[in-house]
C-alpha cells in the first residue's frame, strides 16, 4: 500500500473513462446551443472517445484527426464505437492540431473541441472541486501534462474557490512529463521563457506524447504561480508505477496517469515533496484504454490441461501456505 497521504483522484469513473469527458460535456453543450452540427478534434486517443460519446449524444458529426498507428487501440475502438468520422494523419498529434486551427481560423463553422477551446477547460476545472469536496487542500496536486490545459484547470478551480473564500489556500501544482516528450518540464527546469519544443516526441505513454503543447503558456502560469515543480520521467519508471498502482492499491491506471506516481516518486527523491505532505495524483484515464501494453505484465501466467490442474494450481501458490495448511 502507498503512503497514506497520497491519494489518488480517479477520472477513469467518467462515463468514457477519462478527465476528458468533465470539458466536452461544457463544449458539446455549448456547440449545440451556438447551433453547430459539426465538431473537429486532433488528439492522441482520450479526446476522441470523449468527443466521439458526447457527440452522439448530441446527434452531431464529430471529424477526429488521429495520428496513425500512434493511438492506443482501446481509444481508436471507442471512437469507431460511437460512430466517429476518423482521419488517420500520416504524421503526429502536433500536425493534427495545427490542422484544427488552420481550419477554424480560415472558415469558422466547424466547432472545435481541442483544448484551445475555453469553455473545455472550465469543465475540467471541476476535478479541484472535488478535491476540496473530499479532503480540502491538499499540499501537492501531480498531473499529467500532454497538451497543458488540465493542470491549468485545475489550478483555475482551486484560485476561484480560494478567491471566494471557500479554500484559504491553493495547492502547488506540480506538472509530469515522459522524458521524450518533456516540453514544458524541461522548459521550467531550465527556467526558459519560450517553450523547449519537441519536433519528435516519444514515449511509451502516447496520451502525454505532444511536441508542441497548444496551452503550454496556461501550463507554466499554473505551475509557477502555485509554487509548483514540473518533473520529467523515464519510460520505465512510469510503467513500474502503473504495476504497483495495479498491485498495490487495485487502481487500473493508463500509462499517463501512472506518471503522476512516477512522478511522486521522484518528488520524494529530490525534496520537493515529505512523507508527511498531502498529495493527490490525478489519474486521467482507465488502463483499459491501451489493453495491448497490460499484456507485457504476463509473468504468472502458466498452460495446463484438465488432467494436471491440481498440481499447476500448487505451483502457483506459495509453498508457505500449502505446507502449513
Amino acid at each position: 500500500m502507498l503512503n497514506r497521504n497520497v491519494y489518488s483522484k480517479l477520472e477513469s469513473l467518467n462515463p468514457t473513462g477519462s478527465f476528458k469527458d468533465r470539458g466536452m460535456t461544457v463544449a458539446i453543450t455549448c456547440a449545440k446551443n451556438f447551433n453547430y452540427s459539426v465538431v473537429i478534434a486532433a488528439s492522441t486517443g482520450n479526446t476522441a472517445a470523449s468527443a466521439s460519446a458526447y457527440s452522439a449524444r448530441t446527434g452531431m458529426t464529430v471529424v477526429l484527426i488521429l495520428p496513425r498507428g500512434k493511438v492506443a487501440v482501446g481509444k481508436m475502438g471507442q471512437s469507431y464505437l460511437h460512430g466517429a468520422r476518423v482521419i488517420e494523419l500520416e504524421g503526429n498529434f502536433d500536425d493534427g492540431m495545427k490542422a484544427v486551427l488552420e481550419l477554424y481560423k480560415k472558415y469558422g463553422t466547424i466547432y472545435p473541441l481541442n483544448s484551445f477551446n475555453p469553455l473545455r477547460l472550465e469543465g475540467q476545472k471541476t476535478i479541484a472541486y472535488e478535491i476540496v469536496e473530499e479532503i480540502r487542500v491538499s499540499d501537492f496536486v501531480i498531473v499529467p501534462v500532454g497538451n497543458g490545459g488540465n493542470i491549468y484547470a485545475i489550478w483555475k478551480g482551486f484560485m476561484e474557490m480560494r478567491d471566494v473564500g471557500l479554500i484559504e489556500r491553493v495547492p502547488k501544482m506540480i506538472g509530469v512529463q515522459a522524458k521524450g516528450a518533456s516540453t514544458v518540464a524541461r522548459t521550467i527546469i531550465e527556467s526558459k521563457d519560450e517553450l523547449m519544443i519537441k519536433e519528435n516526441p516519444e514515449t511509451v505513454a502516447s496520451a502525454i506524447k505532444i511536441g508542441r503543447p497548444v496551452n503550454w503558456r496556461k501550463a507554466i502560469r499554473a505551475i509557477r504561480i502555485s509554487e509548483g515543480s514540473a518533473l520529467e520521467v523515464t519510460d520505465d519508471g512510469i510503467l513500474s508505477a502503473q504495476k504497483d498502482l495495479a498491485r498495490l492499491e487495485g487502481i487500473e491506471a493508463e500509462l499517463a496517469s501512472a506518471s503522476t506516481l512516477a512522478g511522486y516518486k521522484k518528488a520524494l527523491e529530490l525534496g520537493i515533496i515529505s512523507l508527511s505532505d498531502v498529495v493527490v495524483n490525478v489519474i486521467t484515464g482507465h488502463a483499459l484504454k491501451d489493453p495491448d501494453i497490460m499484456l507485457i505484465y504476463k509473468t504468472n501466467s502458466v498452460l495446463s490441461n484438465s488432467s494436471n490442474i491440481i498440481d499447476t494450481i500448487i505451483r502457483l501458490i506459495p509453498t508457505d501456505y500449502i505446507s502449513n495448511s
